[in-house]
C-alpha cells in the first residue's frame, strides 16, 4: 500500500456513501489483446455490489465474458487548495474509491428488473415505481460486479 494511502484512507462508511452518491463510475476491463479498456458508466451500489447497465453487445460485454477480472473507480473533486509558491504546489481536495472484483452478465429477468428499477430510482426518480416494459428488461445487459477488494482515499 502506498505510504500516503496508509494515512488518508476512507472508512467503510465513507466508501459506501461515495459509492451511493457518485453519478458516474469508470469501469475497467481487459481487451482480448491484453490492453485495458475503461468506460464511464452509470451504476448503482446495492447490497454491497456494483451494477451497471447498457447495450447487450459491445466491447465491454465481450471483455467481461472473456475475462471477468475488472476494476471500477469513482471520485469526487471537492476543490483545489492553491499553492503559495507555484502552480505545482496546488493540491486537489478529493475522495476516491477503487474496486477490484469479478463481473458477469445477469441473465435472471427478475434480478435484472430489480437492478434496473434501482437505476431508475437513482437517475430518474420521477419514473420510479412504474413498470419497466418486458422487452426493455430483456434487451438490456446488466453487469454485476462482485467486490473482492475496495479501497478509498481522500485528501483534504
Amino acid at each position: 500500500m502506498q505510504n500516503r494511502m496508509k494515512h488518508f484512507q476512507l472508512t467503510k462508511e465513507e466508501i459506501d456513501a461515495l459509492l451511493e452518491r457518485a453519478a458516474i463510475g469508470r469501469f475497467g476491463t481487459v481487451r482480448g489483446d491484453g490492453y485495458p479498456y475503461v468506460t464511464a458508466m452509470h451504476f448503482v451500489y446495492y447490497n454491497e455490489t456494483i451494477y451497471m447497465h447498457g447495450l447487450p453487445k459491445g466491447l465491454k460485454i465481450d471483455n467481461v465474458k472473456a475475462n471477468p477480472k475488472v476494476c471500477f473507480e469513482v471520485d469526487e473533486l471537492l476543490g483545489l487548495q492553491p499553492g503559495e509558491g507555484a502552480a505545482c504546489d496546488t493540491e486537489a481536495i478529493y475522495n476516491s474509491v477503487v474496486v477490484i472484483g469479478t463481473a458477469h452478465i445477469l441473465e435472471d429477468i427478475s434480478s435484472k428488473r430489480e437492478v434496473l428499477n434501482r437505476l431508475v430510482e437513482k437517475y430518474t426518480p420521477q419514473f420510479a415505481g412504474k413498470e419497466l416494459p418486458e422487452n426493455m428488461v430483456k434487451g438490456t445487459a446488466v453487469i454485476e460486479l462482485q467486490i473482492k477488494e475496495c479501497t478509498g482515499k481522500y485528501h483534504k
